[in-house]
């Protein structure tokens, strides 16, 4: 392996630390207690080095963002093409969704609560944010009719984005999730 390889290698592993590190403190203890000096001290490097790989905490929220919705475009993926028919696809991917938002909420909240630098509704838009939408519009696609498939798909994300969220934030009753969700994926399985 050349000497280029290598620091490339040992490069992307430093990177990948510290995303990981982010990520566990954050899911443990929600992103107030990320910071750069803390994250220096996790994984035994200077500050300087996080700041050699991004250009702070706001670009590291992103990185572990990015690979939240790697992750929930593969939950979704597995969910509506283990499905039996295409409504049942529908229920599943639902339940996908808020089981990953309720599972990982701090990397939910990176990816679709928090100001993270990473552009939606436009072409620059990453290739695993990207992923997850176009997984939630094949599940709604048998259902979407002559419409416009991109806004019937909008709407079915607002809406699982809505329970998740309010029922997260305490407006809503946990106790009735299920009833929700069932009432939502009725009206976009018709």
């Amino acid at each position: 392996m050349s000497t280029q390889a290598r620091r490339e290698r040992e490069r992307a592993e430093r990177e990948q630390a510290i995303i990981a590190a982010a990520r566990d403190l954050a899911l443990a203890e929600g992103w107030d207690a990320v910071t750069t000096r803390r994250l220096a001290a996790e994984i035994e490097y200077s500050q300087p080095v996080l700041y050699s790989h991004f250009k702070g905490k706001d670009a590291i929220m992103a990185a572990v963002a990015v690979e939240g919705f790697a992750e929930l475009a593969a939950a979704l993926a597995s969910a509506r093409t283990s499905a039996a028919d295409p409504r049942r696809a529908v229920a599943d991917v639902a339940a996908a969704y808020t089981d990953f938002a309720e599972q990982r909420p701090a990397i939910y909240d990176a990816m679709f609560t928090l100001a993270v630098d990473l552009p939606f509704a436009s072409q620059d838009v990453p290739t695993d944010l990207a992923r997850g939408f176009a997984e939630l519009a094949e599940t709604v696609r048998p259902f979407a009719g002559d419409g416009d498939l991109e806004t019937f798909t909008e709407t079915f994300w607002s809406g699982l984005h809505g329970l998740v969220t309010l029922m997260r934030s305490g407006r809503l009753r946990r106790t009735d999730h299920d009833r929700r969700l069932a009432v939502l994926v009725d009206r976009f399985s018709r």
